[in-house]
């Protein structure tokens, strides 16, 4: 098990995250990847991550909440370098890895949402956490620190939000997160703030949107538990919502590979034991 070598990939609506990992973790080589345009080339493989000098991992664990296209896109990509890899898309179940699920249905959590539990879990043993992830949505989750998963919000991210505003209203401009990222900064240097155009009014408001919803949760769940939490967030829009937020707070970007990382070494670890004589 020791020198077992385990692949990665994290499937997010945005793009695609990837790590070859030792099975204590460790990481060997990561990358990322973008989805394939709708109008691109038949070849499945095409502008896809280079395997080709990665030695052979012993499986594949998939986390995938971008849909069934990119699926068939992954398993394409591991085809090309190694058709017989096993290979694990992994769900959501009851109980994983010290993190028990408190969703009604427990198999409903993605499976994103789901690793990133896992990875936060380990990465902050023994606290109370809220998880905050901005990606295509915000997601948080509320973990307790004996791994009770008790719920979560979702909503809109900072970019969906602008790119809602620009597509339902007939006089705002439609602002991806490039073009809103340095319109974020008052006169002053200061973070957002009331803006005198439309372009900044916009960006700002949507990020302070996003702060809001963030401190607040925060704030309720200290309240309701009557115990210190961390604020642990991560995500494509990290840094400008952050930029945002006036309440402390932890950074971490690989929650869900470390996750992954775990369910792996999990599922390599009972593959190996012997199985008890009746």
């Amino acid at each position: 098990m020791s020198d077992a070598l385990f692949l990665l990939i994290d499937a997010g609506n945005s793009r695609v995250k990837w790590a070859l990992v030792r099975a204590d973790g460790t990481q060997v080589q990561t990358g990322t990847f973008e989805h394939r345009k709708a109008q691109a080339e038949v070849d499945e493989t095409a502008d896809g991550p280079d395997w080709s000098q990665l030695p052979v991992p012993r499986g594949a664990w998939l986390s995938n909440v971008a849909g069934a296209a990119v699926g068939q896109r992954i398993d394409a990509l591991l085809d090309a370098h190694w058709p017989a890899l096993p290979r694990t898309t992994i769900r959501a179940v009851a109980r994983q890895c010290g993190v028990t699920n408190g969703y009604t249905t427990p198999s409903a959590l993605g499976s994103d949402r789901w690793a990133g539990l896992i990875g936060a879990h380990a990465a902050f043993p023994g606290e109370h956490l809220l998880i905050a992830t901005f990606g295509t949505a915000t997601t948080l989750e509320a973990l307790r620190a004996d791994g009770s998963f008790v719920g979560g919000l979702i909503a809109p991210g900072w970019s969906l939000m602008m790119r809602s505003l620009g597509e339902h209203t007939a006089q705002l401009p439609t602002l991806d997160i490039p073009s809103a990222q340095g319109l974020l900064k008052g006169e002053n240097g200061s973070g957002p703030s009331f803006a005198s155009d439309t372009l900044r009014s916009l960006s700002a408001g949507c990020v302070l949107a996003q702060a809001g919803l963030i401190e607040r949760a925060w704030r309720d769940l200290q309240a309701a538990w009557q115990v210190p939490v961390r604020l642990v967030v991560g995500g494509g829009a990290a840094i400008e919502v952050t930029g945002a937020l006036q309440v402390p707070h932890t950074r971490h970007d690989t929650l869900v590979l470390s996750g992954l990382a775990l369910i792996a070494a999990d599922d390599a670890a009972r593959t190996a034991s012997p199985v008890p004589s009746p």
